[in-house]
Order: structure tokens, then C-alpha cells, then sequence
């Protein structure tokens, strides 16, 4: 059951404002901004759409579940740490998962602490994928996995939106709009994600990894990926 403090975690946690540097990241958006494929709310809730339902979102998910899951059992843990650290297509990405999710450690085990997340940082001193530093502070702290899981499919969507509304540019209302488009994708992705095996984990976004890619070399950037 999502207790009043859980429910405060999970609002601060899925902020875009909690201080993670996740403002600086675009997941290869800028990418397609640039080419003229995101012009309005509407491409752009496609575009983070098929992040959610076959990209980085979706593995993320998945491997939240599971680390979630693991709770207090730190092989089980530590191994899909490992995996989730590594399951990235570009560089970029990596970078953007691993700096959040050494961010994400860092601040939370300062203001909501906890052992399992210090002995989680000891025994892996290296990159942490963000998505399983969300789990383990949720599953630490005696949140539920479901609303967990929801709330951060939730703020990534949300960080993906303010990243549109600067890159486009689009309004806040239209901002809105398009985030509020994306919570059925946000509620089946949970469902799906809940349900999928480790062995089935896969991502089927080819466009999105070369819009990544592509990142690298776009002649100004405002944004890491």
C-alpha cells in the first residue's frame, strides 16, 4: 500500500527538478528537432511514444521491475545492475543514464537515507544505470512496485516533454497536451513491463538510435544527448 511518504518520494523522485541533471539530456530529440521531424505537440508525443513503448523507456521498465524485485537480494540485484548499465546503443545514452543514476544515488541517499542504498554504492562503485538507482530506492523504501515504476515512466516522459517545449519551441499549454497524450502509453508500458521476462527484454527503435548517433556530430547542440 502507497503510503502519504511514499507518495511524496515518488512525486520528488519523478520531478524534472530533482537535481539529477537530467534538464541537459534530450535522448537524441534534438536530433530530430533539427531535421525537422518534431515541428508540434503532436509529433512530439509520437516521438516520446515510441521511446515509452520500443525504446530506451521500455528497457528501463523492465529492468526496473526486476531490480525492484530483487529488494534485499544483492546478487540478483547486482547482476541486473550490471546488465542495465551496459544495455545502451550509443554513447550518448549511456552517458545519460549512468550520470543520472550516480546523480539520482548521490542526492537521495543524502536527504532520504537508507543502508541498502549505501551498501548498494560499495559494492558498485561503478556506472549505475538511473532506472535501477529509482528501483532500489523505491523498494528500499517500502514503495510499491507498480505506482513506483509508474511515477518514473512518468517523469521521464515528462522531462522529454520540457525537452520539446525548449527545442521546438513549443508553449506550456501545448506541452501539456502532449504529455497528457502519453498516459495510456505510460499505463501499458507499466502493465507490459511488469509482465516481460528478463530473457524477452529487447527494444525495436532503430530511428531512435541513429537520431542518437546523430547527436554527436549536429553542428550546435544544446543538450548532452
Amino acid at each position: 500500500m502507497l503510503t502519504d511518504q511514499g507518495f511524496a518520494c515518488l512525486l520528488a523522485w519523478s520531478s524534472p527538478a530533482y537535481p539529477i541533471g537530467a534538464f541537459s539530456y534530450s535522448h537524441g530529440l534534438e536530433t530530430l528537432v533539427e531535421s525537422g521531424a518534431v515541428t508540434n505537440a503532436a509529433t512530439l508525443a509520437d516521438y516520446i511514444d515510441a521511446v515509452l513503448r520500443r525504446g530506451g523507456a521500455w528497457t528501463d521498465a523492465v529492468l526496473f521491475a526486476h531490480a525492484h524485485r530483487a529488494g534485499d537480494n544483492a546478487q540478483a540485484l547486482d547482476t541486473i545492475a550490471e546488465l542495465a548499465a551496459a544495455l545502451r546503443a550509443t554513447s550518448e545514452t549511456a552517458l545519460e543514464s549512468r550520470q543520472q543514476g550516480h546523480a539520482f544515488l548521490k542526492v537521495t541517499r543524502a536527504a532520504w537515507p537508507h543502508a541498502a542504498l549505501d551498501a548498494f554504492s560499495a559494492r558498485n562503485p561503478g556506472p549505475v544505470a538511473h532506472c535501477v538507482a529509482a528501483a532500489l530506492a523505491a523498494s528500499a523504501h517500502a514503495i510499491p512496485l507498480r505506482p513506483a515504476l509508474s511515477a518514473w515512466l512518468h517523469g521521464t516522459a515528462a522531462n522529454l516533454v520540457s525537452a520539446g517545449v525548449r527545442l521546438v519551441p513549443l508553449g506550456q499549454t501545448d506541452g501539456q497536451i502532449a504529455l497528457a497524450r502519453l498516459l495510456p502509453a505510460i499505463a501499458a508500458v507499466t502493465d507490459a513491463a511488469l509482465a516481460t521476462p528478463l530473457d524477452d527484454l529487447g527494444t525495436a527503435a532503430p530511428l531512435l538510435e541513429f537520431a542518437s548517433m546523430a547527436h554527436e556530430t549536429l553542428y550546435t547542440r544544446l543538450f548532452r544527448s
